[in-house]
C-alpha cells in the first residue's frame, strides 16, 4: 500500500479508504480499551488522529514504544471521526515503530516552548507547529518566486558565492582563503601576500549577486538570482543574519518605472500564491503569532502601492504629528521608524520611495539630471519598513567611472563591469529582496532566526 501524505488525507481522503502513513508521534493518550495517537509528517499543520484498538497484536508492547517523538508507519482504514474539529481519523490495523524516543529526555513535550529554547535544539525544532508552519510557508514562497519569474521569461542564473568584489561597499565581508592561518605568508612590507593564496588576490563570500547578474542581463535581457549571500556584520539583533538568501532580478532595456512595476507585481503575486498554498498555516500565524498577518497580506495584494520621491517623503516626515527618535533631514537615510510611519500611519499601504540623495546610495545607481539624486527605489511595507531595495543602474561609462572614483574605489578592480558600458550598453534596472526578511514579514515572526532552518549569526553555528 502506497504511503500517503497526511495533508492529502486530511484535505481529500474519504472514509473507508485504506491508507498507510509515516511520520512522528506528537502525543499518545491511553484509555481503557484503546489509545489515541496524534501523528504528523510535516506536510500539514494539523495531526492525523490514529486509533489503536486493544485487540491489535502486541498492543501492550506498542504502548511502551509509541511515545512522543517516536517514528512510526501505520496502516489502516479511514473512518468518520466523532471528535469535534476533525473530519476523519485512522483506525490502525498494522503498526511499525521505526525509532523510539525516551519520554523522560525528549525535549519537545506537549507544552509551549519559547523560540529562544527551540533555537538551542535546532535539530528538533522543525517538528513543532510554529516552525513547521514557517518552513511550509518558506517553501511555498520560494516556489512562487520561481513561478513568477519563469512565467515572465526570466533566466535563473547562479552567481558566484566566492567573489573578489564588495558590491555593497560596506566592507562587512567574510574572507575566503586557503592559507594555513598559523603560518600566513607575508610580503617584505609585512602585509599578507595574497599572491600566494588560492586565487592570487583577496577573496570573500558574496554579499550580492547583482554585478554578475548585470553581466547575464546584457546577454539574456531578463535574469534573476536566488541564492545564499553573506555579511560579517557583528549584530545580534532580531533582524540580522550572517548567512541569508537573496532574490535579485536584473532587467536590460528597463528603467526605474519598469523596475517599480515589477517589484509591485512580484510582491502581490508571492503573497497571493502563499495564501492559496498555505491557508491553514497563514491562519495559524494570524491567530498565534501576529493578528495582522492576514490583513497585511490583503493590504499587499489589493492596494496599488503609493509612490513618492525621497524629497517628498522628507517633507511629509517633517510635517508629521509624531516625534521620531532619529532626525529627519534631507540628505540623511530614512530609519525604520520613518519608513514604517510612511507605510503604516500616513499611507496605510505599501509605499515606493524614489530618487534618494547620491551620497547615501551605491556607486552603480543612475545619476539624475540634478546630479544630487540617483534613480534608486525602496519599497516600504506596513509592519516591517523596507522590504525591497533597487535602482536603475548607471549605464553611462564616463559617469560610472567618476562615481567609482568618488567613492574611493579602484576602477581597475571593476574593469569588466565598466566594459559592459563600452560594448552594447543599455538602460537597465533591478532590485534585491532578502528572502528571510520576506518570510518574516509574511508570517509575522518577530525574529529572523526563526524563519531559516539553520541560522548563522555571531557565535551561532551549532547546527
Amino acid at each position: 500500500m502506497a504511503t500517503r501524505r497526511i495533508a492529502e488525507i486530511l484535505r481529500n481522503a474519504q472514509p473507508q479508504e485504506q491508507v498507510t502513513i509515516k511520520g512522528w508521534v506528537r502525543t499518545a493518550r491511553e484509555l481503557k480499551e484503546f489509545t489515541f495517537v496524534e501523528v504528523n509528517d510535516g506536510s500539514f499543520l494539523a495531526n492525523l488522529q490514529v486509533v489503536l484498538d486493544g485487540s491489535l497484536a502486541n498492543y501492550d508492547t506498542l504502548l511502551q514504544e509509541i511515545t512522543t517523538g517516536a517514528s512510526v508507519e501505520i496502516s489502516g482504514v479511514l473512518v468518520e471521526s466523532p471528535a469535534k474539529g476533525q473530519r476523519i481519523e485512522l483506525k490502525a490495523s498494522e503498526v511499525r515503530v521505526y525509532g523510539g524516543a525516551d519520554p523522560e529526555t525528549y525535549p519537545l513535550q506537549k507544552k509551549r516552548h519559547s523560540f529562544e529554547f527551540l533555537r538551542t535544539i535546532g535539530h528538533l525544532r522543525s517538528r513543532t507547529n510554529t516552525i513547521g508552519a514557517v518552513f511550509r510557508v518558506r517553501n511555498a514562497c520560494a516556489a512562487a518566486i520561481h513561478q513568477f519569474f519563469q512565467e515572465r521569461g526570466f533566466l535563473w542564473v547562479h552567481t558566484p558565492i566566492i567573489t573578489a568584489n564588495d558590491c555593497e561597499g560596506a566592507g562587512e565581508l567574510f574572507s575566503v582563503t586557503s592559507f594555513n592561518l598559523k603560518n600566513i605568508p607575508l610580503t617584505p612590507q609585512q602585509t599578507v601576500d595574497y599572491t600566494q593564496d588560492f586565487f592570487g588576490k583577496p577573496a570573500y563570500l558574496t554579499v550580492s549577486g547583482q554585478l554578475e547578474a548585470e553581466i547575464m542581463a546584457m546577454a539574456f535581457r531578463d535574469v534573476y538570482t536566488f541564492g545564499p549571500t553573506f555579511r560579517a556584520e557583528n549584530s545580534n539583533t532580531s533582524r540580522h543574519l550572517a548567512e541569508f538568501w537573496m532574490i535579485e532580478p536584473e532587467m536590460a532595456f528597463c528603467d526605474l518605472e519598469g523596475n517599480m512595476q515589477l517589484a509591485e507585481e512580484f510582491l502581490k503575486f508571492v503573497f497571493a500564491s502563499v495564501l492559496e498554498a498555505c491557508p491553514e498555516d497563514m491562519e495559524f500565524f494570524n491567530q498565534r503569532i501576529n493578528d495582522t498577518v492576514l490583513e497585511t497580506a490583503q493590504n499587499i495584494i489589493h492596494n496599488q502601492f503609493e509612490r513618492v520621491t525621497y524629497t517628498e517623503a522628507i517633507r511629509l516626515l517633517e510635517k508629521a504629528d509624531k516625534k521620531f527618535e532619529y532626525p529627519v533631514n534631507w540628505g540623511l537615510d530614512l530609519q525604520s521608524e520613518h519608513e514604517r510611519y510612511l507605510a503604516e500611519d500616513l499611507f496605510k499601504k505599501p509605499v515606493i520611495v524614489t530618487d534618494y540623495p547620491v551620497e547615501i546610495k551605491a556607486f552603480y545607481m543612475r545619476l539624475n539630471d540634478d546630479e544630487k539624486t540617483v534613480r534608486a527605489m525602496d519599497v516600504l511595507a506596513p509592519n516591517i519598513g523596507e522590504i525591497i531595495g533597487g535602482s536603475q543602474r548607471e549605464e553611462r561609462l564616463e559617469i560610472l567611472e567618476k562615481r567609482i572614483q568618488a567613492q574611493g574605489m579602484n576602477p581597475e578592480d571593476l574593469w569588466w563591469y565598466l566594459e559592459l558600458r563600452r560594448y552594447g550598453t543599455v538602460p537597465h534596472a533591478g532590485f534585491g529582496l532578502g528572502f528571510e526578511r520576506l518570510v518574516q514579514f509574511m508570517t509575522g515572526m518577530s525574529n529572523i532566526r526563526d524563519v531559516i532552518p539553520f541560522p548563522r549569526a555571531p557565535l551561532t553555528i551549532e547546527f
